[in-house]
């Protein structure tokens, strides 16, 4: 028996890791304490039936985009300020953040991320013995997603 896929499934010395990646402000200055971020896009749908049919299908009503980030503390930063400032003011804080990957032949993939506020659980101290100390944050992504530019092979 002869193997199907007679290709290599990528070529191991194109495969980006972590180090490809970067996340930004919204003015361009990178975030040189974030460890990982993660961002991700959830559809939300009605269902549909029309009479005397048995197919039930499903209808684009919502899309939303959440953008999650951890954080290795170095310092006090403007997220923790912004977030304890609005138990006062009640003034909602808002972020633009900027994803980067950045391909092996210079080509850039940018995901701009708009208007972006804090939600759910957002972790103000999060210590534990012989850990690095790290804080997750977690926004909305309200402005949408653009893309600036893609990678190229």
């Amino acid at each position: 028996m002869s193997l199907i896929n007679t290709q290599a499934i990528a070529d191991s010395r194109k495969v980006l890791t972590g180090n490809n990646g970067g996340m930004y402000d919204g003015n361009g200055k990178l975030l040189a304490t974030v460890e990982s971020f993660q961002s991700k896009i959830n559809f939300a749908n009605q269902t549909y039936r029309a009479l005397g049919s048995p197919m039930e299908m499903e209808v684009g009503d919502a899309v939303s985009t959440t953008l999650s980030i951890t954080m290795t503390v170095v310092e006090s930063d403007g997220f923790v300020d912004g977030l304890e400032a609005f138990q006062h003011t009640g003034e909602m804080p808002e972020w633009n953040f900027q994803g980067v990957i950045q391909g092996k032949n210079g080509s850039t993939e940018r995901k701009i991320y708009s208007y972006c506020v804090p939600t759910g659980e957002i972790d103000l101290q999060n210590i534990s013995v012989g850990s690095i100390i790290k804080r997750t944050l977690n926004f909305r992504v309200n402005g949408g997603v653009r893309t600036q530019g893609k990678m190229k092979q």
